[in-house]
């Protein structure tokens, strides 16, 4: 499943306790969170003209959306593991120009 692919590539870039954060999130019994983190995410992505908010919450809410809503799962995993490969690409990159 592609939202299950998507979280593990994220656990190999993230930092550890944001991981365990994830996987907290991801219990069945932490849907109202879910639910709740996700709109309030979504909601202030829209505010992104504000120095405390971005665009980036955007991606955070629709993919802790996506486990709970079917149809969010397959797109939402595939633009996440689009991110986090463009992510590494860019990285990479970095690292080249820097000479690391």
């Amino acid at each position: 499943m592609k939202l299950n692919q998507a979280y593990e590539a994220l656990a190999e870039i993230l930092p550890a306790w944001l991981n365990r954060f994830l996987l907290r999130v991801r219990r069945p019994q932490a849907r109202p969170l879910r639910l709740l983190a996700g709109s309030s995410l979504i909601a202030g992505s829209f505010l992104f003209i504000l120095p405390f908010l971005g665009l980036e919450m955007l991606p955070l809410g629709l993919l802790l959306l996506a486990e709970d809503i079917p149809f969010l799962r397959k797109p939402v995993g595939s633009f996440i593991l689009w991110c986090v490969a463009a992510y590494k690409t860019l990285r990479e990159r970095w690292r080249r120009l820097l000479g690391r």
